[in-house]
């Protein structure tokens, strides 16, 4: 793929289909130690020992619309051609998590890509998801979470255009912000 958030936005609808209420995407560039950390954590139900063992086979996905599951194992190969990997640690009935490393300046690295775009996208598919994004640029931190904005809106769904368009730009503004 193209763009990380691509990757991102596969492992995200992967908890999503694991019944997942709440998912944590953490994105941590550290320049300074030219390391790129992305981990997404969910509370979904979670992987057998064996299935973890397998998953990461490209022959291998527990949908029924194909034979092929290509999302882990791509993004694993993107990983480790710069420099890094792809862990994934599971408990049946607790959830799961999964943690990509890089080399932030290595040569092949794909950019992070759309992350406002693949976030609105999540939400505006499923309301009812809570979302905690959290964004570190070196020593600087963007937080966003679904949970504090859905107190906020009360009774109002979140996936209403006029609540995605103020979210899009927030989500923007503070990802700018964070870049400053």
């Amino acid at each position: 793929m193209r763009e990380l958030s691509l990757h991102i936005l596969d492992i995200i609808q992967n908890s999503i289909k694991a019944k997942a209420e709440l998912i944590q995407l953490l994105i941590d560039e550290d320049i300074k130690n030219d390391k790129l950390l992305i981990k997404i954590i969910d509370d979904g139900c979670g992987m057998s020992e064996e299935l973890q063992k397998r998953v990461l086979d490209p022959f291998v996905t527990s949908r029924t619309t194909r034979k092929v599951g290509l999302g882990l194992s791509l993004f694993q190969q993107a990983a480790k051609q710069c420099e890094g990997d792809l862990k994934i640690e599971s408990t049946l009935g607790e959830g799961t998590v999964i943690t990509v490393d890089f080399k932030y300046s290595h040569i092949d690295r794909a950019p992070l890509g759309d992350l406002v775009g693949t976030i609105i996208t999540i939400l505006s598919v499923n309301p009812d998801l809570d979302l905690l994004y959290r964004h570190l640029i070196n020593d600087n931190e963007f937080i966003f979470d679904t949970r504090i904005i859905k107190e906020e809106l009360e009774d109002v769904q979140i996936n209403l255009p006029e609540i995605l368009s103020w979210l899009e730009s927030y989500l923007t503004e503070g990802l700018e912000d964070l870049r400053r």
